[in-house]
């Protein structure tokens, strides 16, 4: 018979505490770095990478695009290497559209644009 008062444990017919949803081992991921997520953010540092070479000429788009294909080759197997990959690309997008923009201002600044 269920008796209220009598605790976990001690009532073979009881099923034991639960956790809730959030408790390790209830099909949550660890936190880090998912694989898709890091496959996503290789694809898009890879296309943004090859599109300012083309586009605006920037030479540090070579080092992120070769970066973001090597993350992309590495997001399921190392995604930690994966990320650090992704974060030196996207350093380098940023370094060369930086320079591009500088170059763009000293260039209008010194009246290379004048007629």
């Amino acid at each position: 018979m269920y008796d209220p008062n009598q605790p976990y444990g001690n009532n073979p017919h009881q099923p034991p505490p639960s956790y809730g949803p959030g408790y390790p081992g209830h099909g949550q991921r660890p936190p880090g770095p998912t694989p898709d997520g890091q496959r996503t953010n290789a694809i898009v540092s890879l296309i943004l990478n090859l599109l300012s070479l083309v586009a605006c000429c920037n030479i540090f788009g070579i080092g992120g695009a070769i970066l973001s294909g090597l993350a992309l080759g590495r997001a399921h197997a190392a995604p930690e290497r994966a990320k650090l990959l992704n974060v030196w690309s996207w350093v380098l997008f940023g370094g060369g559209l930086v320079l591009s923009i500088g170059t763009i201002i000293v260039l209008g600044v010194n009246g290379a644009f004048d007629e």
